[in-house]
């Protein structure tokens, strides 16, 4: 009998529930089309079905008919498309999640006051770009530690760091270890920028990873707090493979894993875990239990527009 274990915490974080919320309610309360900038979260299976309710999902605003109405992801974007939708005279309803508004803020209260600011964080993420967009001339990004030795400032008494919510605890521990060894004065946020939810899913991967055989990840490729998932059991010595769902797990994989651990990245839901669960079973008998590592009660509020059932 192979026994599965299931990550606790795992799955939907608080600001992706917010996001998905606010799509399903201004489909209940606009009606057909809700155009969204970018995926509101990073799954294909989420943003498929909303599709199928008549969401409408677009890369840039140009696509969006003037006056429309349009859901910004969860991810956060810049002031210039915050601007360019208000020239387009789009309805904006804003899914941000909010510690990455709180990443934003910390951005521009540091530019203002004259520093250069590194941004720990991956080339080309939404959310690398929204944050980017509030301090352009201040920014400097960083991606590894081993971009650290090019790094050239003209004030090195004035420079923090800043980072994407979503990357490896440890991973970004290293960088702001460096940072502080090339620039003692570095200064950081009022309080850590990785969000609890990726901390606690991370936290819950290692724990689990000292007794797996296999941990299997459910989460897109394009999910950055699910990537980092398999990175953190790899490290810790386990196998690990990112799956979208259950048609993509390889038998193969489990010969010879006697225990395997299951979690799912913050953007995939749990009826996937069901589904890769019961997938699991059909290979043969599995003994399914339940690791708890930390508890979670966090809830955000959904957007002021949504909040009543009469739209204004």
């Amino acid at each position: 009998m192979q026994r599965v274990i299931l990550a606790s915490p795992r799955g939907y974080c608080a600001g992706v529930e917010r996001a998905v919320d606010t799509v399903e309610r201004a489909l209940r309360l606009y009606g057909r089309p809700v155009y969204v900038r970018k995926q509101i979260v990073h799954n294909v299976h989420v943003v498929r079905d909303l599709e199928q309710r008549g969401a409408v999902f677009v890369d840039e605003l140009g696509e969006v008919p003037e006056g429309a109405l349009v859901v910004f992801s969860a991810h956060g974007v810049s002031p210039q498309v915050r601007s360019e939708a208000q020239k387009r005279r789009l309805e904006v309803i804003d899914a941000t999640c909010p510690l990455v508004t709180k990443v934003h803020a910390e951005a521009k209260r540091f530019a203002k006051a004259g520093y250069t600011i590194f941004l720990i964080g991956h080339d080309g993420h939404e959310e690398v770009e929204g944050t980017t967009g509030e301090a352009p001339e201040a920014i400097r990004l960083v991606e590894e530690h081993d971009d650290l030795t090019s790094l050239q400032v003209d004030q090195p008494g004035k420079v923090a760091f800043l980072t994407q919510t979503t990357l490896a605890v440890d991973e970004v521990n290293s960088v702001v270890d460096g940072l502080r060894e090339r620039f003692p004065a570095l200064s950081g946020p009022g309080s850590e920028d990785i969000c609890y939810a990726t901390q606690n899913r991370q936290d819950a991967v290692k724990a689990l990873a000292r007794e797996c055989d296999l941990l299997l990840v459910i989460g897109s490729e394009n999910s950055s707090n699910s990537q980092r998932l398999v990175e953190v059991a790899e490290r810790e010595g386990c196998r690990a493979r990112l799956v979208d769902d259950e048609t993509g797990i390889d038998p193969e994989w489990l010969v010879d894993a006697g225990t395997v651990g299951l979690t799912a990245g913050a953007s995939a839901p749990e009826v996937l875990v069901e589904r890769v669960v019961e997938a699991l079973g059909d290979l043969g008998p599995v003994d399914v239990q339940e690791r708890q590592v930390v508890m979670e009660s966090m809830r955000f509020t959904l957007p002021v527009e949504l909040r009543s059932n009469v739209r204004g």
